[in-house]
């Protein structure tokens, strides 16, 4: 009867670079998948974080001050037709097409989004139940709606309903991307024909 021993003599240097090569294989394709995992993760992270402050950070802001205007009648029943104001970039902000802007003007009893009337830089009055842009200051480029970088729009919004004495009002500029623009304003005592408006 022939008894079996064992022994290591047979595991050669070839078998034993062979078992080492598979462990280093099985290493590399393991540590590609978990930094490809992690590299994926990493990018969709700055992702979000980058959605989120375009979202949450407004590129638009009022440059000077906002002005209530009325016609002669409106001035003697006491109520303001229009709202005037400029508009210029936030410091760091991202060009806006303005003719994109959804603006809405609302206070306590009425919400009236108002439409682009499309006469951009020509001093076209906005009507009631529209907006428009009367005139761009410090011109860069050749389009007549894109708010860039040292541009300042003139824009005049004109709500369906009159704004009355003493009453508090908001409009609000939502861009396409980015966070909207509000801005809130009470109504003087006495009407002008020209109101600054705080």
């Amino acid at each position: 009867m022939i008894s079996k021993i064992n022994s290591d003599e047979g595991f050669t240097g070839l078998e034993a670079a062979i078992v080492l090569i598979a462990f280093v294989v099985v290493a590399a394709v393991f540590s590609y998948v978990v930094l490809g995992a992690g590299f994926f993760t990493t990018q969709k992270s700055q992702e979000v974080v980058h959605t989120g402050v375009t979202q949450a950070s407004s590129t638009l802001q009022v440059s000077g001050n906002v002005y209530g205007t009325a016609s002669t009648a409106d001035v003697t029943n006491g109520v303001i037709d229009a709202v005037n104001f400029t508009i210029a970039l936030a410091p760091g902000g991202t060009p806006v097409d303005v003719s994109q802007l959804t603006i809405v003007v609302s206070n306590t009893t009425f919400v009236d989004p108002l439409v682009y009337k499309g006469n951009p830089n020509t001093n076209t009055l906005a009507t009631a139940g529209t907006w428009n842009i009367l005139k761009i200051r410090n011109q860069v480029g050749t389009s007549a709606t894109l708010l860039q970088a040292g541009e300042e729009f003139d824009m005049m919004v004109a709500p369906i309903h009159l704004l009355p004495i003493n009453s508090q009002f908001n409009v609000e500029l939502r861009p396409v991307t980015g966070a909207a623009l509000s801005i809130s304003r009470t109504v003087p005592a006495a009407i002008y024909p020209i109101n600054i408006l705080y």
